[in-house]
């Protein structure tokens, strides 16, 4: 690891003036790429302090041993360098989209004396006019087999049509009148090089021009009473319509426009791009990539940028597009586009009517194929096999975590204190082993003390099913004035029972709280804790993870290993380390910890906002023994409201059906314990809300 210091350059080396710079490692590779309006000032934000670097950051300027830049005239040279310079040297620091699939175009080679209509996936190629991308490869030849009544382009490959001519016999398709047939003369290579450009523009939205001529040389026909004539052209026209109904309309303008959206997260990042020509949404591809810089959304849409249009002209950039965040050079990056295109691009952010409903379409695709990619990731069974094994090198455990049980502390201000307890095995989640718990031991917030009543409770309940199974042995005690130790238990420390000195928790009695028993089935399996982990994972950093340890310790329980994850800079620390353990970026194991701990969070928080709206709506008929819900919601309808019900006698509630004088009763005394609850008030507009929702009091 390299001291910044050691190669930082002096303040008056570096040039105030627009640029690009490198960071080359030990080894003279180049591992960051960047530009700058102002070279001196961007540069010398990589040697501040590291403490108040990003880790990522962090992390590139002690792997670099070397700082080099470029001056260029304007920003828009500096944009162009860069992408030029990430292109050549694939820095490892910067972000790299990569597509989620090989997505097929429909590519027609004008760079040949007969163009040829085909599928193509990978590199464009120079002098071939490119239409999509599409999803599958079959709706590209759905497409071309409508097209091919009206425009019969070649599509047969080189070995084919030099056979064809050489034969002087066409293919199948030049029998059938799909193919102009310009193998064997019957069109000249002006007369299909024409047919295959007016192919191009109506693929490029330009549909309007051919349907109207079909339609008026069919109503021609028809006149001249050339009927079969005009039977054929209103077949092409409704070929033609078809294949414009493939592509639905998204915007009534005719709009040319791309847009761009971005789904995120700490680690990675996925965008969708939507390609909408003539109105229609021509095309769309997914890109995803590792956020191993210090990169936000709009520096993820300017790197986006580049990637999409660095190898494009003309036409293939649009007129307009429109991204969730404009860029930090906006005015350079919209200068480089209008360049590449050569007219007047605008990029901006869609902020009313279709245009921003359908940003609203893209931003959720983005969303799934982001879910999808981690789902993807995280099936992988060789990936998650590296995962543990990493885990276990990093933490220093003797075997890979087979079982990862994960906690987390959720509330709100220190009300409705919950936690949560997931449950990975092999590194996938078991949703059927996650377990709730409320917080009992007191009042307020305090998520260190919650953690470590958590554990306590979970890990009291497994010692429990342990002794009701037999897999734990009650502790031989030593009979007083006996000598000698007693037998170890099985997984436990610690004095046993009898033995002078505190005594743990892991011999509980029929004397233990109700809540703290788990039930077991009929046929004698375990249901519940009954599975010690391998690992415990909390969420947070050293104080959460010394709360769990000390838990661990007092029930006597020494094979069980303990982690936290801090969230802020993805840090593991371990009980009684002083410093984290810093995992690398690209290492599977901080994946998995991850992924764990973030569904930890998210079961938490749903598990605390249920148990929130449970309380808001609670009522005082919950209190009434014996009263269900269905004669509740029957009192409720009875008499309209809770307000009601509490003014009604005995006699009234017994004639509700279902409702016995006892019943009666309880419920008169229930409501008559429980004062009045003070008048909700709208805070939005002050009004006093009558209680009349039959539900809260």
């Amino acid at each position: 690891m390299a001291d910044p210091s050691s190669y930082r350059p002096s303040p008056g080396q570096i040039p105030d003036s627009p640029g690009v710079y490198k960071f080359r490692d030990e080894h003279r590779r180049v591992i960051y790429v960047g530009k700058a309006k102002n070279l001196r000032q961007r540069v010398a934000n990589y040697f501040q302090d590291l403490a108040n670097l990003h880790p990522r950051t962090r992390t590139m300027v002690t792997t670099a041993a070397s700082v080099e830049w470029t001056v260029v005239s304007t920003e828009v040279e500096a944009l162009q360098l860069e992408y030029t310079w990430i292109k050549e040297f694939d820095p490892r620091f910067n972000v790299k989209y990569r597509d989620d699939k090989s997505y097929p175009y429909l590519a027609v080679t004008l760079n040949e004396e007969f163009p040829r209509v085909q599928v193509m996936r990978g590199a464009k190629k120079k002098g071939v006019r490119y239409f999509g991308p599409y999803g599958h490869a079959w709706a590209i030849r759905e497409t071309v087999d409508l097209m091919l009544r009206v425009f019969p382009v070649r599509t047969c490959s080189a070995g084919v049509f030099k056979n064809a001519a050489r034969t002087g016999r066409p293919c199948l398709l030049g029998y059938i009148d799909k193919c102009s047939a310009p193998c064997v003369g019957r069109v000249t290579p002006e007369e299909h090089r024409e047919l295959a450009e007016d192919f191009c523009d109506f693929m490029a939205g330009r549909t309007g021009t051919y349907i109207r001529r079909l339609e008026k040389d069919m109503m021609q026909a028809a006149e001249e009473m050339e009927y079969e004539r005009a039977a054929r052209l209103r077949d092409d026209a409704e070929a033609l319509k078809r294949a414009m109904e493939k592509s639905a309309v998204v915007l009534a303008d005719a709009t040319d426009a791309d847009l761009i959206a971005v789904a995120e997260d700490e680690l990675e990042a996925a965008l969708q791009i939507f390609h909408v020509r003539g109105g229609r949404v021509r095309g769309q591809r997914g890109w995803v990539t590792d956020k191993v810089e210090a990169v936000d959304t709009s520096g993820l849409v300017e790197h986006a940028l580049q990637q999409l249009y660095g190898e494009e002209r003309g036409d293939a950039v649009p007129k307009e597009v429109l991204v969730p965040a404009l860029p930090e050079d906006t005015e350079a990056v919209s200068q480089w586009l209008a360049e590449r295109r050569g007219s007047q691009v605008s990029l901006r952010i869609p902020q009313r009517g279709d245009k921003k409903d359908l940003m609203a379409t893209v931003q959720r695709n983005a969303q799934q194929a982001l879910g999808l990619h981690k789902t993807k990731r995280a099936s992988d069974l060789t990936t998650r096999s590296r995962a543990l094994e990493e885990i276990a090198e990093a933490l220093g455990l003797d075997t890979a975590p087979l079982r990862i049980e994960c906690y987390d502390i959720s509330h709100l201000q220190g009300d409705d204190v919950v936690a949560s307890m997931v449950v990975f095995e092999d590194g996938l989640a078991r949703k059927s082993e996650y377990r709730r718990f409320q917080i009992k031991g007191f009042e307020g917030q305090d998520d260190v003390r919650s953690m470590h009543e958590v554990i306590g409770r979970r890990f009291k309940r497994y010692l429990q099913e342990k002794e009701r199974t037999g897999e734990w042995e009650e502790p031989q005690v030593t009979a007083p004035g006996a000598t000698g130790p007693a037998p170890a238990t099985p997984g436990v420390t610690g004095p046993t029972p009898g033995a002078t000195g505190p005594v743990p928790a892991p011999v509980l009695t029929a004397a233990s709280p109700a809540d703290e028993i788990e039930p077991r089935e009929d046929d004698g399996r375990p249901k519940r804790f009954a599975y010690p982990p391998q690992l415990v994972v909390v969420d947070g950093g050293q104080p959460q993870v010394a709360a769990a340890k000390r838990a661990l310790d007092e029930l006597g329980i020494d094979d069980i290993a303990v982690c936290g994850l801090a969230k802020r800079l993805e840090e593991v620390w371990l009980p009684d380390d002083d410093d984290p353990v810093v995992l690398p970026r690209s290492s599977e194991g901080l994946y998995l910890l991850q992924r764990v701990r973030d569904e930890a969070h998210r079961f938490a928080i749903t598990y605390q906002r249920a148990k929130r709206a449970k309380r808001i709506r609670s009522s005082p008929l919950d209190d009434v023994a014996g009263l269900g819900e269905t004669r509740k919601q029957a009192l409720i309808k009875h008499f309209g409201s809770v307000k009601k019900l509490r003014q009604a006698t005995i006699e009234e509630i017994c004639e509700v059906p279902g409702i016995g004088r006892r019943t009666a009763e309880s419920v008169a005394a229930a409501l008559a314990s429980t004062a009045p609850a003070a008048p909700a008030v709208n805070t939005a507009t002050g009004e006093i809300m009558e209680e009349d929702d039959g539900g809260a009091s």
